[in-house]
């Protein structure tokens, strides 16, 4: 997820037309956070995501490019 995620976290924070200082001010994080979510060489925490996502108006699918049936697949008994 990080390397999509990193891209179109860069990709929504532009079309706001903010910086990374902006961004993190609004979510309550540093920039530091920012730029390495940015750059992929930080994970997000699920707690974090909600806000970007609050924050930017996307939902977590735009966001992080996984749908829920995606990132959580059902058990299905095979007959």
């Amino acid at each position: 997820m990080s390397d999509v995620f990193a891209r179109r976290l860069r990709a929504y924070r532009k079309l706001k037309h903010w910086t990374q200082a902006e961004l993190a001010s609004a979510v309550g994080v540093s920039v530091a956070i920012i730029g390495g979510l940015e750059r992929g060489t930080r994970k997000p925490t699920p707690d974090l995501v909600a806000r970007l996502t609050e924050v930017l108006q996307v939902t977590e699918a735009e966001l992080t490019g996984v749908t829920r049936l995606e990132a959580e697949p059902e058990d299905r008994a095979e007959t």
